[in-house]
């Protein structure tokens, strides 16, 4: 059974779902979603775990505060938020900005991150290391949400036809997500502040790059376990992603799901529960 909850952590109120006992797996959704896209799995990895979804900073029904989107402040937000429900330590499975979240945290508090599942990115840094034209061609949109106001200016007058591109074209099949999940994503983002925290998110970027730049000039890397996962037709699959990740995680092992495209949760709910049961601590009670 779901429960939903509110907490408080860094001066704002972050909401989440939660589901099932045992050892905690914490579920980081990506844009232009909120903790909605775990829902076709949540219930599965609940058997035997207990998981918490959160809405991040600046999405869904979380509070959408002015500042505080560098991903060190968004973890720190997720590391108070698993103390104040009594946790020491999670597994963290990030798709999207929620990966680039889980990066961060895992790589400020490894005592924290028992082990690290990434969805359908490659590090930030290594984004824009690799801007070529190919990569600048299917990463347009990350250009677009940098630039102050005007994509909050334009993206409003059409919030779903805006959405409602990214779901049709970042999808396998190119039938995009159900209705009811899109209708629900439009809603999120229709909200008061909430389209102009979620490109916030991709503002951060100087800073998130700052301290990316500054944990590899000191050699720091990821030293629990790494699960990168894409999908076939995600944006990824453009790139040497687990060489990638290589060079940032001491133990990584990395997979490529058939048929899929960025939206594994949703598109490939078998394929990743499958990935995570032979990863995630007690993962061999998921069905």
């Amino acid at each position: 059974m779901n429960t939903t909850g509110v907490a408080s952590v860094g001066g704002i109120r972050l909401h989440y779902t939660r589901a099932g006992s045992g050892p905690l797996v914490v579920l980081l959704h990506g844009w232009p979603q909120t903790s909605l896209c775990w829902e076709p799995v949540l219930g599965r990895l609940a058997a035997g775990h207990t998981v918490v979804a959160p809405d991040l900073r600046g999405y869904g029904l979380s509070d959408k505060p002015a500042t505080g989107y560098d991903k060190r402040r968004m973890a720190a937000d997720l590391a108070e938020l698993i103390g104040s429900l009594g946790f020491e330590r999670a597994s963290v499975v990030g798709h999207d900005r929620g990966a680039r979240v889980a990066h961060r945290w895992a790589l400020d508090r490894p005592d924290q991150v028992e082990r690290l599942a990434v969805l359908d990115i490659v590090p930030t840094r290594e984004m824009f290391r690799r801007l070529d034209a190919s990569v600048g061609s299917a990463y347009w949109h990350w250009l677009f949400h940098l630039q102050p106001d005007l994509p909050e200016r334009l993206v409003g007058r059409d919030v779903r036809g805006y959405l409602e591109y990214f779901f049709e074209r970042w999808t396998y099949n190119r039938h995009g997500l159900p209705a009811e999940a899109v209708d629900a994503y439009v809603r999120a983002f229709s909200r008061p502040g909430a389209l102009r925290a979620g490109f916030d998110d991709y503002r951060a970027h100087e800073e998130d790059l700052a301290l990316d730049d500054s944990d590899a000039a000191a050699g720091r890397r990821l030293t629990m376990p790494v699960l990168a996962l894409w999908g076939s037709a995600g944006l990824p699959a453009r790139l040497p992603t687990l060489e990638i990740w290589r060079e940032y995680a001491e133990d990584v092992r990395g997979f490529e799901i058939a048929e899929c495209g960025h939206f594994i949760a949703e598109e490939r709910p078998d394929a990743l529960v499958a990935h995570l049961r032979d990863f995630l601590p007690g993962g061999a009670s998921l069905t």
